[in-house]
């Protein structure tokens, strides 16, 4: 079967198959078909629903035929991050504690891609709870970058990204906690969105499903940005069963002027560390020279003063509000066998035991003056502008860390990483997290888009973060970047 039809886009895709040129079930079946050639090598996939995804194309194909209206994503092959529910399909979180469990509902995200008649390959890999800013879990081997499959995929979403990566599905749904969303889109070469905190929403489950903070969002990643658009469409907006922070507003259509330039006299502040963070030499130089594609674009570029220093949030932000979070989550699984537990989970949740009612509430507010701070900066600008990593992909058995103010790489052995350490969340994700999770602390919509290769030939990601409820503008100036770049003519060979 000719690989060359999964290049196109979902939007493409889907005008072929309005036009029967091509089927659903041809469709489908190269997707799976390259499962099977690339999923040995990357560890993409850590559930593939085989039968089900030709069934529900075999559906859609009879729809076409009959002349019956379609979904959004009719036939389009995806996948579903193994952090969400899929009625009937293992739902591992990338934990040992939750190998054999089967979900008994779907997550809402996945009920609208069914409904839309998008149709799910499988689960996607992921880190233990989402808890990694690369995809290593004890079910099995880590999911590799199909760039190089020496290097990390990045993660949480690292299987998503690879998936997309290596040219199985156009489009993926993720999620972004700290940056599980953009780190893997950029390590993989990929565009990757996360929207307003609230604009998609996960199902209320329980008593913590209130509470006013809530980093984690769930978000596409893609090749192109019409895609992350197509998807964004069609899993936005409130639901019955939603979750407490979910926007009540009625949705844009993201898909309508998406590919109107916009950015003529936009003013856009760009920072290579925000201030405070550690960066990459050879990240600064290569995304700094990208900055100016916005220049020819007819935006205003300069350089923006952050004044609020990150490192000195991540004790609040991270180690107290998250923390305590993971432990009213997770600790269930502590109890039951820890040593199931990924070492930097366990620690993680250990040490949300200790945080005090003081610590929490002045977290909360130290995130409401971040927030707010973060809201004033949009009254000077249009977006912000960063790299979105520091550094680029690195291999599996490294760790960055910061020594001396630099980045430097460490090398871990096998207990280390999976039986024994004493990192947590954010001490074991720290230089990962840099440059994204100020953005999941503020709420505000931001993407990442592909600039760019380091001397070593791995992908490097430019980030943009729009205002609140501003994806539209995001995803034009997005669009306008990508419509003059050249990032879908390069695909990893494997």
């Amino acid at each position: 079967m000719d690989n060359k039809l999964l290049l196109n886009s979902a939007i493409e895709l889907k005008r072929l198959m309005e036009k029967k040129e091509i089927s659903p079930v041809e469709l489908t079946a190269a997707a799976l078909q390259r499962i099977e050639e690339t999923n040995e090598k990357t560890n993409a996939f850590i559930t593939v629903c085989a039968e089900k995804a030709l069934e529900d194309a075999k559906k859609v194909e009879s729809k076409i035929l009959k002349g019956e209206k379609i979904g959004l994503m009719a036939g389009i092959p995806t996948s579903i991050k193994d952090m969400e529910p899929v009625k009937g399909v293992r739902h591992t979180k990338g934990s040992l504690s939750h190998k054999d469990v089967i979900a008994e509902q779907d997550q809402i995200c996945v009920e609208r891609i069914k409904n839309e008649d998008g149709i799910i390959l499988g689960k996607t890999n992921c880190c233990e709870f989402g808890h990694s800013g690369t995809t290593e879990n004890k079910l099995g081997e880590p999911t590799k970058n199909p760039w190089d499959l020496n290097y990390t995929s990045g993660g949480s979403s690292g299987g998503a990204a690879a998936s997309v990566a290596s040219s199985i599905t156009p489009v993926a749904q993720a999620s972004d906690g700290g940056g599980s969303t953009r780190i893997p889109a950029s390590f993989c070469g990929l565009f990757g969105m996360i929207a307003t905190t609230g604009r998609i929403p996960r199902r209320n489950v329980g008593d913590l499903n209130w509470l006013p903070v809530n980093y984690s969002r769930i978000g596409p990643l893609s090749w192109y940005v019409e895609d992350t658009a197509l998807m964004l469409q069609t899993i936005s907006g409130n639901h019955p069963e939603a979750e407490a922070l979910t926007i009540k507003s009625h949705v844009p259509n993201f898909l309508k002027d998406i590919k109107k330039n916009t950015l003529k006299d936009k003013k856009i502040g760009w920072s290579y560390n925000l201030g405070s963070r550690y960066i990459d030499p050879e990240i600064k130089k290569i995304t700094e020279s990208k900055v100016k594609v916005f220049e020819e674009l007819g935006a205003n570029v300069e350089e923006l003063k952050f004044n609020m220093n990150l490192n000195d949030l991540e004790k609040p932000l991270h180690e107290h509000v998250m923390f305590a979070l993971s432990y009213c989550t997770n600790y269930q699984y502590l109890k039951d066998n820890p040593n199931n537990l990924m070492p930097h989970v366990k620690n993680t949740i250990l040490r949300g035991k200790e945080v005090t009612g003081e610590q929490y509430l002045k977290g909360l507010a130290k995130l409401n003056e971040f927030t707010n701070y973060v809201d004033s900066i949009f009254n000077d600008y249009d977006f912000i502008i960063t790299p979105t990593m520091a550094i680029s992909p690195h291999k599996f058995d490294e760790k960055p860390v910061i020594e001396n103010e630099r980045i430097k790489i460490l090398k871990l052995n096998y207990e280390q990483i999976f039986e024994n350490n004493n990192y947590d969340y954010s001490s074991w994700n720290f230089v990962l997290l840099q440059m994204t999770s100020p953005f999941n602390w503020s709420g505000n919509p931001a993407a990442t888009l592909p600039c760019g290769f380091t001397s070593s030939n791995l992908p490097v990601g430019l980030q943009i973060i729009a205002p609140k409820e501003k994806e539209v503008e995001l995803l034009q100036a997005s669009w306008a970047f990508e419509n003059i770049s050249s990032w879908h003519n390069i695909r990893p060979k494997i």
